[in-house]
C-alpha cells in the first residue's frame, strides 16, 4: 500500500505541474482579434471555443465522428503553443516556416507531454499526433474547424489581422477552403458568403 500511495503522490505532483504549465498557454497571444474587436485573442481561449465549435458544429460533418474524442482533441492541439509558440497561419504556406514549425511543435509536445504521468501523456501525445496527421475522421473533423473559427472571427470582427498582414479573399480560400469544405460543406457555404460580403464591402481585399 505505501508503494500504491507514493506512485499516487507522484502521479498527482506530475498532473499538478502539467496543469500549471497548461496556464501558460493563456498567455500566448494569436495574430486575429475577437469578434468584437476589443483585443487580440490568446490561444488557450482559441482551444476553448473549439472544443465549444467541434460540440455545435458535429452534427453536420460529413463524416461519422466519436465527438469525445474530437473535443479531446480539439483543447490539446495547441498546448504545444506554450514552448512553440502562435506561428501565423498564413506564414505557414511558406515550406521554411513550415519545417520550422513542424521541429518547434515536436520539441515542446515531447517536453510538455512528458510532464503528464505516462497513460496520460501517451493519450496526449497520441491525440496531438492525429491531428498533425490528419488521416481520421475526427482529425479531419477538428482541422476543419481549426480552420474556420478564426475565418468566422476575422470576417465578424471586419478583417483587421488579414489587413495588416496582406491577407486577401484568395489566400484566405486557398489556405482554408480544403479542409473546412470537404469535411463540413455547409459551414464552408455560409463562410464564403460571410467572405464575399466582407470583400464587397472594402474590408478585405479580393486577391
Amino acid at each position: 500500500m505505501p508503494d500504491a500511495v507514493n506512485e499516487s503522490a507522484d502521479a498527482m505532483r506530475a498532473t499538478l505541474a502539467f496543469l500549471l504549465e497548461a496556464d501558460r498557454l493563456k498567455s500566448v497571444e494569436r495574430r486575429n482579434w475577437l469578434a468584437d474587436g476589443s483585443r487580440r485573442e490568446n490561444t488557450a481561449e482559441h482551444s476553448w471555443h473549439l472544443g465549444i465549435a467541434a460540440m455545435v458544429l458535429a452534427p453536420f460533418a460529413t463524416e461519422p465522428i466519436d465527438l469525445g474524442r474530437a473535443v479531446r482533441m480539439a483543447l490539446v492541439h495547441d498546448i504545444v503553443e506554450i514552448d512553440a509558440g502562435d506561428t501565423f497561419a498564413y506564414a505557414q504556406m511558406d515550406p521554411e516556416v513550415a519545417a520550422a514549425k513542424v521541429e518547434a511543435e515536436n520539441r515542446a509536445a515531447d517536453r510538455l507531454f512528458g510532464l503528464l504521468p505516462p497513460q496520460v501523456g501517451a493519450e496526449f501525445r497520441e491525440l496531438w499526433d492525429e491531428y498533425e496527421r490528419g488521416d481520421t475522421p475526427e482529425a479531419r473533423f477538428v482541422m476543419a474547424v481549426d480552420r474556420s473559427a478564426p475565418m468566422l472571427l476575422n470576417i465578424t470582427e471586419g478583417g483587421s489581422a488579414w489587413r495588416e498582414h496582406g491577407i486577401t479573399r484568395d489566400k484566405v480560400i486557398a489556405r482554408n477552403g480544403k479542409h473546412v469544405q470537404p469535411a463540413i460543406p455547409s459551414l464552408w457555404v455560409e463562410l464564403l458568403a460571410r467572405l464575399d460580403a466582407a470583400t464587397a464591402a472594402g474590408r478585405i481585399e479580393p486577391a
